[in-house]
């Protein structure tokens, strides 16, 4: 099994986010590739959508540069069978960074393609499994603007396999949290 390991919060010392997809990998076992997000990646802007809606054989060096990334990225998608997302809800939604991965990787003709009855997406039989920590949000609620935006980006790229580990209102549980989340990594199945 090969997964791709994301981590989005902008902690690196002291995050649930990253001591829980920690664990989850560490369960599930495998080839792992690593894609760390405290390591900015672009927004996306004009010139990368111009590049983007060019077809591939029309694109020129500087439009084939501008998406390199974005490929790599796709590549990264494709290649594993779980995706393990650490996903810190900060201001009611994904961390920048997050969103920013998103952007990149969600396009059409590669991740997901339009037909007459609407998108669909290309990355079929893949699992996710988000790790989800908050600090006062509770997971699932009307202010929890992270795990359905997830799911539902996940879904449209093809990916519906998907759990939430959650450690939610970590600020108000404490511990108890995260403990919480830790015994729901111990019954997840390889």
């Amino acid at each position: 099994m090969t997964i791709l390991h994301i981590d989005s919060s902008a902690r690196t010392q002291g995050s649930v986010t990253r001591d829980l997809t920690a664990d989850i990998v560490a369960k599930l076992g495998g080839d792992v590739i690593r894609r760390d997000l405290t390591e900015a990646l672009p927004h996306i802007n004009e010139t990368w959508v111009n590049a983007n809606f060019t077809p591939s054989d029309d694109r020129d060096a500087t439009q084939r540069d501008t998406l390199a990334l974005s490929d790599s990225l796709v590549e990264e998608l494709k290649a594993a069978d779980t995706i393990v997302i650490g996903a810190p809800v900060y201001n009611f939604g994904v961390p920048a960074a997050l969103k920013a991965w998103i952007d990149l990787v969600a396009r059409a003709g590669l991740t997901f393609k339009y037909s007459e009855t609407g998108p669909v997406g290309l990355l079929e039989g893949k699992r996710a499994i988000i790790a989800v920590a908050t600090g006062g949000t509770p997971v699932g609620s009307d202010i929890d603007f992270a795990t359905g935006y997830l799911k539902h980006v996940l879904g449209f790229i093809g990916i519906h396999d998907v759990e939430v580990i959650a450690a939610d209102r970590v600020m108000a549980n404490g511990d108890a949290a995260v403990k919480d989340a830790k015994a729901e990594i111990e019954k997840l199945a390889a």
